[in-house]
């Protein structure tokens, strides 16, 4: 008598059959824009009714210039918390590259290319730094990026003898000049800060290297076991997020017009803000970088509309704060509920 043949077993439920080399564990997290668009609807919305200076193009302009260099900071700062680190540097990185780039070109009379490819060199070997020490010791991210906090403010403060670098060549103030749509003044500054976010989230959402870094904050362990160099992709992440400091630095400088060693002292804490609010979680592994770019416009619309209604700008911090622990509440119910 013959038995019949017995099927195949399967595989678990919830997981694939694939091979586990191939198989991204946790696959791509990402994350929803839908919070954060409805909050920026809301406080677009909220403002309109109080104030009609608020829906033109002129300050819709003007906000974003306003946030275009810590947007552009937070592009690093995502990538940065979706490995689930965070970078408390980055602010002072950015001074630094803009005291290099500027002082090279002015003071040295280097071609303004030659200086900001030295700058974002110097930018990108901070961020490089940072990964080594966080990789290599191994050391916490909070603490790494501490410590490179207060030394690149040193640095920057000894470099630039305490003076604000003046007199710079056109070349390096070409990204603050404007462009009309319509009746509204563009800069490019502002073209080339939205156009970064379009990049990385086409980056992190449609190539191999975005799919890791996902992966290696959602869970090291599994990845490492998957065959991804967990600590190259790390290295990769904070080099790639210095980059983009030194980017931020190059925005500064053509809105600004100087090299100011006071600069970014508190940018650090305004792209955590902008990264939070876009709904990236803290915890890494999951959020896009089109929440940032929105959650960056969030922290923006308030301060500009609590402006024109005339709040105290003490007023804007208090409610940018309670902001940051309202959306950090949110990630914290929606994870627990997840598992």
């Amino acid at each position: 008598m013959t038995t019949p043949a017995q099927a195949p077993p399967k595989a678990p439920s919830g997981r694939s059959a694939t091979s586990p080399r191939r198989r991204i564990p946790g696959g791509i997290p990402g994350g929803s824009i839908a919070g954060p668009l409805a909050a920026l609807i809301l406080a677009c919305a909220f403002f309109a009714l109080n104030t009609d200076r608020f829906l033109t193009g002129a300050n819709f302009s003007l906000i974003i210039q306003q946030v275009m260099v810590v947007g552009t900071l937070a592009i690093g700062q995502t990538l940065i918390i979706l490995t689930a680190g965070i970078d408390l540097s980055c602010g002072a990185i950015m001074a630094f590259g803009t005291i290099v780039m500027t002082r090279l070109a002015v003071d040295n009379g280097l071609p303004p290319p030659v200086a900001v490819a030295a700058g974002l060199a110097v930018c990108t070997l901070f961020g490089l730094a940072n990964g080594l020490l966080v990789t290599r010791v191994p050391l916490p991210p909070f603490i790494v990026t501490l410590g490179m906090l207060n030394i690149a403010f040193a640095l920057t403060h000894v470099y630039s003898q305490e003076q604000t670098v003046t007199g710079l060549p056109d070349e390096m103030l070409a990204l603050g000049s404007t462009f009309g749509v319509g009746d509204t003044d563009v800069t490019y500054g502002s073209v080339l800060a939205i156009a970064l976010f379009l990049l990385f989230a086409y980056i992190l959402g449609q190539t191999a290297w975005g799919r890791h870094v996902y992966a290696v904050g959602n869970n090291p362990e599994a990845a490492r076991l998957t065959g991804i160099r967990v600590n190259r992709v790390l290295l990769s992440v904070y080099a790639v997020a210095g980059l983009v400091y030194g980017i931020a630095g190059v925005l500064l400088v053509a809105r600004t017009g100087v090299g100011d060693p006071q600069a970014g002292q508190t940018d650090n804490l305004d792209s955590i803000t902008a990264v939070v609010l876009g709904g990236t979680s803290l915890f890494g592994g999951r959020g896009v970088v089109l929440g940032t770019l929105l959650g960056a416009l969030i922290v923006g619309v308030i301060r500009n509309g609590l402006q024109l209604i005339g709040v105290p700008s003490i007023y804007q911090i208090l409610i940018t704060g309670i902001l940051v622990i309202l959306a950090v509440t949110v990630d914290q119910i929606s994870r627990r509920r997840a598992t």
